[in-house]
């Protein structure tokens, strides 16, 4: 009879073991390439076993810029991009490439910060302004409001390229000859702790604008679909624990370790991002006005499309976000 029960118990924990390699065979691989850093809902579904939950397993490369981010996306050494959409408005209308939007994530709570010593728009004219690129996304954002106050660039002043927001805050401390930045939180709140000037938001000058989302290469997502849809699901539950009242203490602690911020710095951006208004939204949803909006932008500031933007769902594909969270749904 022992034998019998020794024999029986041998098979259970057979079946479990290979229960569990199979459960970690079947777990699949998503690539990120994200600026700037990782997306803090990305650390934080590492953080609770929501990517495990969803049998995924995530490899998040942040990129310096841009250039690098988009490059990784169309060379096919990430799958998934997390940065401003208007970098995949770019790739579909600079390169040809055949991407889509897929989730948004973020509005655009970026402000035009000038140095200590500057404090009109017109004091740019002649000036040197820094960018992550210099036609795309947040440059375009700068264009923009500069035109508002009759400066146009290459004429009244330089763009020059220089990296991720984080990088381009360092840049203004060291080299007092780069005039301006666009810059969001929490660069941006460090930005006015430390004197420089802020000359407006995008908010107030611009409006509705969908800034942070993820974008794929078409033909992945249609050859990857099961996989896209549930590293969505993931990231959808994880910016709603991010957004959940009750996990406020966490979230600023998550945001202190992985921005390298003070407590009184991570808790004002939580209360821009997360309390506020314009910053997370719901469920990482896409702001279908905000990203007209992005489209207007370029449109107006570049001349593209002869001024006319033609429709987001050239750029937006929402089914694989309507499907996760059916997923979603379901898994509740």
């Amino acid at each position: 009879m022992n034998a019998r029960r020794w024999v029986c118990l041998s098979i259970l924990v057979v079946g479990l073991l290979c229960s569990s390699s199979a459960q970690e065979r079947s777990a699949q691989k998503i690539r990120l390439t994200s600026l700037p850093g990782r997306p803090l809902p990305v650390v934080a579904a590492e953080m609770n076993g929501t990517f495990v939950k969803f049998g995924i397993e995530v490899e998040v490369n942040p990129a310096p810029n841009s250039d690098a981010m988009r490059a990784a996306l169309a060379e096919g050494q990430a799958d998934v991009a997390h940065a401003a959409v208007d970098n995949s408005v770019a790739m579909v209308e600079l390169t040809g490439a055949d991407v889509a939007i897929v989730m948004g994530g973020e509005g655009s709570l970026n402000e035009l910060f000038v140095q200590p010593d500057i404090h009109s728009a017109a004091e740019l004219r002649g000036k040197t302004l820094i960018v992550d690129a210099v036609n795309t996304a947040y440059a375009l954002q700068m264009k923009k409001i500069l035109l508002l106050n009759g400066l146009q660039a290459g004429r009244d002043y330089e763009m020059k390229p220089y990296g991720a927001t984080p990088q381009r805050l360092v840049a203004m401390r060291e080299h007092k000859e780069f005039a301006g930045s666009m810059l969001g939180p929490p660069a941006s709140i460090v930005a006015k702790r430390e004197g420089f000037v802020s000359l407006g938001s995008t908010q107030k000058l611009i409006g509705p604008y969908q800034s942070y989302g993820a974008f794929v290469q078409r033909r992945w997502a249609s050859e990857h679909k099961d996989a896209l849809v549930r590293y969505l699901a993931a990231y959808i539950e994880a910016q709603r624990w991010l957004m959940a009242p009750a996990n406020k203490e966490k979230v600023i602690a998550l945001m202190m370790k992985e921005s390298k911020i003070p407590e009184d710095v991570a808790g004002e951006t939580y209360a821009v991002l997360i309390e506020g208004h314009g910053g997370y939204a719901d469920g990482a949803g896409f702001d279908l006005d905000g990203f007209k909006n992005v489209l207007k932008l370029r449109a107006e500031v570049e001349g593209q499309w002869g001024g006319h933007p033609p429709a987001p769902e050239k750029y937006y594909d929402s089914s694989y976000y309507v499907e996760a969270l059916r997923r979603l749904k379901g898994a509740k």
